[in-house]
């Protein structure tokens, strides 16, 4: 049934599931059927401000799983939590939407795959800017030639992260890591601009702790094209994206990860840019909400038509990034308790 409704639950109630959540309201055909917290308190108010009159509050992630009223659990934990989430959805029955990245290392989120397939149950990626519409679109007239063969691409994402040692963006039990919570948005920017890195080099400043607060990414992509790709957890970024051809070039902002706009401008030889020819793309469908909706829209299109993966965050993109990253966190010296 194309138009039946899916209820989701929320497994966590901190920031990016609060932010979630107001985005989910926002879809037709989606509801709040349930949230999930280690409090009842922090549950029963998540549920008070997000949800109906009849979405449920429950005090552990094991009563939300099993909660018959949720087809599909989006899993807002920090990183370290992502698999054993994962599973005990899978094992209730349950489709899975997981926060970014999946686990702290590609063997877990293979075992992600895994258990999704022994289960027969979705598994998606909470990669929302793949499936922006200003992203599609412009990934899809990349492709087509008609901004020309592409070159170079650079992308930077970075803020200031003013937060307690025992905070999740900097505790390493936690999985704290500048690649791993903002570098994997210009890796998988590039991965989607260019295809899959040939080869990746970093250097990264890292804390008294041994994380990552810093690093600088320099990557080979099929074709030649190169990229400087770039992440910050203490410093204020422009969060902008380019790509360089062959004709011209594309500018993507002001936040390239959940754009307004692309705007390709053509250069002349001997002439430089001519804006008066500029293309500017701004999606072939709405925004919803501050587009996590659209990653939720897609999840239950999915659901409705059967599949088990999306094709905008197929599980092979996710496997290649987790890969790249393990590789890049070896080059620069950082590990995770058991990851």
């Amino acid at each position: 049934m194309s138009d039946r409704e899916i209820g989701w639950g929320i497994l966590a109630t901190g920031k990016i599931a609060r932010t979630f959540a107001r985005d989910l309201a926002l879809v037709p055909g989606a509801r709040l059927a349930a949230v999930g917290s280690r409090s009842m308190g922090s549950a029963r108010a998540f549920a008070a401000e997000h949800g109906d009159a009849d979405t449920r509050a429950h005090g552990t992630y094991e009563d939300l799983v099993t909660d018959p009223a949720v087809e599909v659990v989006y899993v807002a934990t920090p990183h370290s939590f992502h698999l054993d989430n994962a599973r005990a959805a899978f094992e209730a029955g349950k489709h899975v939407l997981c926060e970014k990245p999946v686990a702290l290392a590609t063997a877990d989120a293979a075992e992600m795959v895994r258990l999704a397939g022994e289960h027969d149950r979705f598994l998606m990626e909470a990669m929302w800017m793949a499936c922006h519409p200003v992203v599609r679109e412009l990934r899809a007239e990349l492709a087509s030639g008609r901004f020309g063969a592409p070159h170079q691409v650079q992308a930077e994402l970075g803020f200031r992260v003013d937060a307690g040692p025992e905070s999740r963006m900097l505790d390493p039990a936690l999985g704290a890591s500048a690649l791993l919570d903002m570098g994997i948005y210009p890796l998988t920017f590039a991965h989607l601009m260019l295809g899959p890195a040939e080869e990746l080099t970093a250097t990264a400043a890292l804390s008294d702790r041994g994380i990552d607060l810093d690093i600088a990414i320099a990557g080979r992509y099929p074709g030649g094209a190169l990229a400087a790709l770039n992440a910050s957890m203490t410093s204020w970024s422009s969060r902008r994206a380019a790509i360089a051809t062959d004709l011209g070039r594309i500018d993507v902002g002001p936040e390239f990860h959940h754009p307004a706009w692309a705007v390709f401008t053509p250069y002349e030889p001997g002439a430089g840019p001519q804006p008066d020819r500029a293309v500017t793309l701004t999606g072939t469908e709405p925004v919803i909400g501050q587009g996590y909706g659209n990653e939720i829209a897609e999840v239950n299109r999915c659901l409705r038509e059967g599949l088990r993966e999306s094709p905008l965050v197929p599980h092979a993109q996710t496997l290649a990034i987790l890969g790249q990253m393990d590789d890049l966190r070896r080059q620069v010296g950082v590990t995770f308790p058991d990851a």
